[in-house]
């Protein structure tokens, strides 16, 4: 199964309370922060909500 690699670029300083709380349900709190998440619907949704203040990488397991 495929998984990505999602990086926080942006703050969450001054986002809507929807952004912030969908970047807290990726593990995303800090800029700079990290976490793989699995490849599927549910994560591929919450991407394009707050695509803007990702980076997204695939990696390989």
């Amino acid at each position: 199964m495929a998984k990505l690699q999602i990086k926080l670029v942006k703050s969450l300083n001054g986002r809507l309370k929807k952004q912030i709380l969908t970047a807290q349900s990726l593990g995303l709190r800090k800029i700079g922060q990290s976490t793989v998440q699995p490849d599927n619907e549910m994560t591929r949704g919450k991407i394009a909500k707050i695509g803007f203040m990702l980076e997204v990488k695939e990696v390989e397991e």
